[in-house]
């Protein structure tokens, strides 16, 4: 993400300038994965993550949609968040997301539409106009997901309140559009800690209105007070209070080489440490009703580490 939040040196929830990404790029080639090199690479998830919801897989990028399944089956994943450019029924993309959405629906996986920037708080006509109604009427997608991510604006320190307001707004807009669609969106973990209202908190307030959340809790090890565990604790109560599903956000991707940085990601490390501490994430998030399982961003960057 573009900046911290204010005062939290530590909460950084996104990679710096991925939320601005165009989304253009979604099928770009990925010219170090081959799918047939990923097939045999690949460790099956373990035993123990067996009875662990299944896991979610942001799929920014890709180049061969089998290798994108192959991933997905073989760690333990039953949902794909694949990108989605605007204006998808006549933009050249359609046909590779065609193609991604059919390689993944006929191995059992579901497919929602990722899709996101900040700019949708101010523009909220456009998002609808543009990407969420185009996506829906290709009839692809089970469900939207929507990474809007505004606190990566100036205006988020500027003009806190009204951009929190707009926000909410938004999402009310998207899931007044999306109808039977469900409508799920990504939440850092410190929202709790943003005023909605008079009483009310932010990620309290996006939960009442979406059908679920992925909470960016970006850590690296599973427990102690820094944490993933701890840091989706607030989310997942919240969750369970108001009976909507959330999902424990992963990052795989490379932040930086200072420390906040590598503490968020298992850039670097190799696919046995990750699952390890998946395995704990599952373990002490389960405990929460309103777990959904584990969220890992993303897939180039997931199926490029070392087992």
């Amino acid at each position: 993400m573009h900046q911290h939040a204010p005062g939290r040196c530590v909460t950084r929830g996104r990679p710096a300038g991925r939320a601005a990404r165009s989304l253009t790029a979604a099928v770009a080639a990925v010219g170090a994965v081959v799918g047939t090199a990923l097939a045999v690479a690949l460790p099956a998830a373990p035993a123990e993550a067996a009875t662990a919801p299944p896991r979610a897989m942001y799929v920014w990028q890709w180049q061969d949609p089998q290798a994108v399944v192959s991933v997905a089956t073989q760690r333990g994943v039953g949902t794909l968040f694949v990108a989605v450019p605007p204006d998808l029924p006549t933009s050249p993309q359609l046909p590779a997301v065609r193609t991604l959405v059919a390689a993944a629906t006929a191995s059992g996986l579901r497919v929602d539409a990722l899709g996101g920037d900040p700019g949708w708080v101010d523009q909220p006509t456009w998002a609808l106009d543009h990407w969420l109604r185009p996506t829906l009427a290709t009839g692809l997608f089970a469900g939207v997901h929507a990474d809007v991510e505004p606190w990566t604006t100036s205006a988020w320190t500027k003009r806190q309140a009204t951009t929190v307001s707009r926000y909410l707004t938004l999402l009310d807009s998207l899931v007044a559009a999306a109808g039977p669609r469900p409508v799920e969106v990504d939440i850092p973990f410190w929202f709790d800690g943003i005023a909605a209202g008079k009483r009310s908190t932010l990620d309290r307030e996006v939960l009442r209105r979406v059908a679920g959340a992925t909470v960016m809790a970006y850590r690296n090890t599973a427990t102690g007070s820094d944490g993933t565990i701890a840091l989706a604790a607030t989310e997942l109560a919240v969750g369970a209070s108001l009976g909507k599903p959330v999902r424990v956000g992963q990052e795989t991707m490379f932040l930086g080489t200072d420390p906040v940085s590598v503490k968020q990601t298992f850039y670097g490390q190799t696919l046995t440490r990750m699952e390890s501490q998946l395995a704990l994430v599952d373990a002490g998030a389960g405990a929460y009703a309103s777990y959904a399982g584990i969220a890992v961003h993303d897939y180039t960057a997931w199926s490029a580490m070392a087992p």
